[in-house]
């Protein structure tokens, strides 16, 4: 004899008083945020655009190489930035890989005298047509929800800009910044990207309590490892820029908002795990729910910590490989001040990963395996008739949830 059991395509709601609790435990996340924001928000956006890029009496210039000397390799360069029209001369870059040819189109730094100094190539061009690009496909393909993404991501940066960089200028607790940044921008991201449902606040539950994780061992990790111990040249610079700045609550925010993306994407795609299985087997229990869950999850955990190694040693490459050249030992060199930051930001990143699929997962099997709908058919004997509106699925003998 077999059982038959039915399903529905209509996904699990959660319960009323489910709802509430959930909601009430946003609503306290959102209110801590508020507070956090408060406390550490900037006293005025003055410092943005501050400082002088070049330096006093120096012009920067955009035109295009009319020719290069094979010889010299200096170049001359038809101005094209109003006011400052007509074809000048300009020395070799300077590095040896560097090469200009004809009808390349660069910025350059007008030092007087009608002479030019190499600056960069310029690449807004097709820069947006990669965008344009992105946004089609992305609209193309994830329709409305596609646009509430790109939306979100808009936004967040937003707070990036007009929040997290003046409220560390200002000297505030990097900490709490890393934290209201990252609690206030997936808040955001989620809801505009997902649409407001159990599901939705599923996922930012479990992300925020792996970002807490992350906070709490980024905070250890960077004290104990003393990240940065040598300053990049980008850190120099801002500590001479300002001096209030302490790098290493700097390298604590960093590594709070880079492992963000890859945190929220496992939530997300575990929360629709467990509210797929639930709208497809509505007899399943929390602990089943649980289980079955987790098994996506395991595969989702072990593809994404991989995911986040590749993606600092691709950013890293080129220092990579000029660590290599020397002879120093490969212990020696992986904890030096060059990689120890890019390795301490992956493991918190991977250790917060791992901790948010399960506690997600747990959290979606609740509210689905208790405060789910009621199942809307029937369990009917295997080759029996449905009752009326719902169908019999015949399955042949037990199913293990293993």
């Amino acid at each position: 004899m077999g059982a038959g059991h039915s399903h529905s395509d209509t996904p699990p709601r959660a319960t009323p008083a489910v709802s509430r609790l959930l909601w009430g435990l946003v609503v306290g996340v959102v209110a801590a945020v508020i507070v956090g924001a408060a406390m550490t928000w900037p006293s005025s956006l003055d410092r943005l655009g501050s400082e002088p890029f070049y330096a006093e009496g120096t012009v920067r210039v955009e035109g295009e190489v009319v020719s290069v000397d094979p010889e010299t390799g200096a170049s001359v360069v038809d101005v094209t930035t109003a006011g400052e029209e007509g074809q000048r001369t300009m020395a070799p870059p300077g590095v040896a890989s560097l090469t200009l040819e004809p009808g390349d189109r660069i910025t350059a730094i007008d030092v007087g005298q009608g002479d030019l100094i190499f600056s960069d190539f310029q690449r807004a061009s097709p820069m947006i047509a990669l965008l344009i690009v992105y946004v089609a496909l992305v609209l193309a393909v994830a329709w409305w929800r596609g646009l509430g993404a790109l939306l979100g991501l808009a936004l967040a940066f937003g707070i990036i800009a007009l929040y997290t960089v003046p409220a560390l200028f200002d000297g505030a607790n990097p900490a709490v910044v890393g934290l209201v940044t990252s609690a206030g921008a997936l808040f955001v991201l989620l809801y505009v990207a997902h649409g407001v449902n159990a599901r939705t606040t599923t996922a930012y539950l479990g992300t925020i309590a792996g970002l807490i994780m992350t906070a709490l061992l980024g905070t250890w990790a960077v004290t104990a490892a003393r990240i940065p111990g040598v300053p990049s040249e980008a850190e120099i610079g801002i500590a001479v820029v300002e001096g209030r700045i302490s790098l290493h609550g700097l390298a604590l925010c960093g590594l709070m908002i880079a492992g963000l993306g890859v945190l929220n994407d496992v939530t997300i795609t575990q929360a629709s795990a467990v509210w797929e299985l639930g709208a497809a087997r509505r007899d399943l229990g929390p602990w089943q729910l649980f289980r079955r869950g987790m098994r996506i999850g395991r595969d989702h955990i072990a593809s994404t910590v991989y995911t986040i190694a590749f993606a600092y040693v691709g950013a890293s490459l080129p220092l990579i490989m000029l660590i290599a050249v020397y002879d120093n030992p490969v212990g020696v060199a992986i904890t030096s001040s060059e990689l120890a930051g890019e390795v301490v930001r992956t493991l918190v990143g991977s250790i917060g990963l791992v901790l948010a699929v399960p506690l997600t997962t747990a959290i979606g099997a609740l509210i689905v395996g208790f405060g789910g709908e009621q199942r809307d058919d029937a369990v009917v004997p295997a080759g029996g008739e449905a009752p009326a509106g719902g169908e019999a699925v015949a399955v042949v003998g037990p199913e293990s949830d293993d």
